[in-house]
């Protein structure tokens, strides 16, 4: 039998390891990743949410986040080491191996797009494919290379409502496309307020963020302005589509409202405050709206 030094010491092994895996898998973004697809899936299933479906979906975008997110920390724990807000991270901090989490992130991937081919269907893991390409080898080297990376990261962030989509309804029709257009706009709001907030970090490590390049915020501002513009059409199509009803066209018209107010005030003043407040809206922005037109989702 097993002493009770060496069961101590391999709970404590296990801890370890499930608290790296945990950090890996960059909570927020995978949540993100998560919530959009989700949104997916509930908006493309015409009739009852089946739940088999739903939770290899679901499961199977969650490992593909974490192992996507863990290849990003990979490439990037040179330039997380000289910044304040990631420094601290495994592979930036020397906790972590590179080997050690190339082979995590390896693991979590495949078992990501297995789940989505084997267990959904074929559509659901060439969508993921194509965010693994998006994210690893088309935004992530751009990002030490230009301010333009942001759209191609906007591109992998909205291609999981896709992914949620076809899981439910085995395809990506037309309209599907919307949803897509809206998680991709949100994000250049959310991108900026983060950049301009963390601007000095950026500009240590060498990271040409439009917030960096960008010194008194006018480009920024436009571009935050103009995507929030464009944000609150886009969000009233799903009605005109045929996916939502009333409650959630007037809901949108308020939500979309208030976030372009704020990406104006903004845009007319750059600052810390600014940015922290047009964060935070942002954060809510999404998440309230998808949840909207979950409520107000029409039968067909």
């Amino acid at each position: 039998m097993p002493s009770p030094e060496s069961t101590t010491a391999a709970g404590a092994r296990a801890r370890v390891r499930a608290s790296e895996l945990v950090e890996l898998a960059k909570p927020r973004l995978t949540s993100l990743v998560l919530v959009t697809t989700l949104s997916g899936f509930y908006l493309g299933r015409a009739g009852p949410v089946p739940l088999a479906p739903l939770l290899h979906t679901l499961i199977g975008a969650g490992l593909l986040a974490a192992g996507a997110g863990t290849f990003n920390m990979i490439v990037e724990r040179g330039r997380d080491a000289l910044m304040r807000r990631t420094r601290n991270r495994l592979l930036a901090s020397g906790r972590l191996s590179p080997r050690r989490a190339f082979g995590i992130a390896s693991l979590l991937s495949a078992a990501g797009l297995t789940q989505l081919f084997l267990m959904v269907n074929a559509v659901t893991g060439l969508v993921a494919l194509a965010v693994i390409a998006c994210y690893l080898l088309v935004y992530t080297p751009l990002k030490t290379r230009t301010s333009w990376s942001v759209p191609a990261g906007a591109v992998s962030g909205a291609l999981p409502v896709l992914i949620g989509w076809a899981g439910a309804a085995g395809g990506i029709p037309a309209r599907a496309w919307i949803l897509f257009m809206i998680v991709f706009l949100w994000q250049f709001p959310h991108v900026h307020a983060i950049g301009w907030l963390h601007r000095d970090d950026y500009a240590r490590a060498g990271i040409p963020v439009l917030s960096v390049i960008d010194r008194d915020g006018r480009r920024t501002g436009r571009q935050v302005r103009l995507a929030a513009a464009a944000l609150l059409l886009c969000s009233l199509l799903p009605t005109a589509a045929g996916l939502t009803g009333a409650a959630y066209l007037a809901g949108a018209l308020v939500l979309g409202a208030g976030f372009l107010a704020r990406a104006v005030l903004f845009a007319r003043s750059p600052g810390p405050g600014s940015a922290r407040r047009l964060l935070l809206v942002s954060t809510l922005y999404l998440p309230l709206l998808l949840g909207l037109a979950a409520l107000d989702k029409t039968a067909g």
